[in-house]
């Protein structure tokens, strides 16, 4: 069973890496034993649940991993690096951060915790960049994430023998059984994200909900502007029967309440919006369940 876990990626072309980086990544596409697609999140899962299994628990990787999920467009090959040693490091600053210290020290011993930390900062004093290609989000799908992208943009597998909804408007590689993604060009997920920022600022109030979509708007500017994004549902299927997935619109609720705003029709952009968030706020309750 995967984690419970969505993921917004961001895939760069091959162009945009420096030569080295280049002719690594390509050798990879090319290499027989890298994780396809449709294993790729188990393989990732169980390296993390076997470094935090062992005694004494590992946080962080001793190394950068060498993976990385692959597009291929046409003749393009697009990347995104796992950057599984640097993503554990931000998540376990993050939780660290989050809680007592004496609390934190009985999930990780203090000796184990100082000298991760230790090599994070040594990390950073010659890394200009924390930038990562992968943001991940436990027991649900932040409402910003879905801003970048169209309800046409949905790909939908339901099982062996489900159906696919809507084909994807940039074409996908072999994925899980059992999926949602939605996978758009940098393009539009930037203009779309600029759009609602105009609307929110003119209509809405709510300083968070700003600050979130901008957040998710500086992160994608970081990129290569001919990159691919995609909002992958990750582990969440298994939270949800196939007529909740096959129902579940919450790109385009999120598109409506923004056209709402923008045309003033408050109604119905508070009933959209309502939908979107009700839904995922009765899936990230199951975080509690018994």
């Amino acid at each position: 069973m995967l984690p419970y876990t969505a993921y917004l990626r961001v895939y760069e072309p091959l162009t945009a890496f420096t030569p080295r980086d280049r002719a690594v990544w390509a050798g990879y596409a090319e290499s027989r034993d890298r994780p396809r697609r449709a294993g790729a999140l188990e393989v990732e899962h169980d390296e993390s649940v076997r470094r935090l299994l062992c005694v004494p628990p590992a946080p962080a990787p001793d190394k950068e991993s060498h993976n990385a999920y692959l597009r291929r467009v046409e003749d393009m090959l697009y990347v995104c690096p796992w950057q599984s040693r640097l993503r554990s490091w931000l998540a376990f600053a993050s939780f660290r951060g989050s809680m007592p210290v004496k609390l934190a020290d009985r999930f990780v011993p203090k000796a184990i915790a100082e000298q991760t930390a230790d090599d994070f900062d040594r990390f950073k004093r010659g890394e200009p960049s924390l930038r990562t290609n992968i943001h991940t989000s436990t027991w649900h799908v932040p409402t910003p994430w879905f801003v970048p992208f169209d309800s046409a943009e949905r790909w939908l597998v339901l099982g062996a023998e489900g159906n696919e909804t809507t084909e994807p408007a940039v074409p996908t590689t072999t994925a899980p059984p059992r999926n949602m993604l939605y996978v758009t060009s940098m393009a539009q997920a930037r203009r779309r994200v600029a759009r609602a920022l105009v609307v929110i600022r003119r209509h809405v109030g709510h300083v968070t909900i700003l600050t979130e979509v901008e957040e998710v708007g500086r992160w994608l500017e970081e990129f290569h502007p001919h990159s691919l994004v995609e909002l992958d549902y990750g582990g969440l299927v298994h939270l949800m029967n196939d007529e909740t997935l096959q129902g579940d619109q919450s790109v385009a609720e999120v598109s409506a309440a923004l056209a709402g705003l923008d045309n003033g029709q408050e109604e119905l952009a508070f009933a959209m919006y309502q939908r979107v968030i009700l839904r995922w706020r009765s899936i990230q309750a199951l975080e509690f369940a018994n």
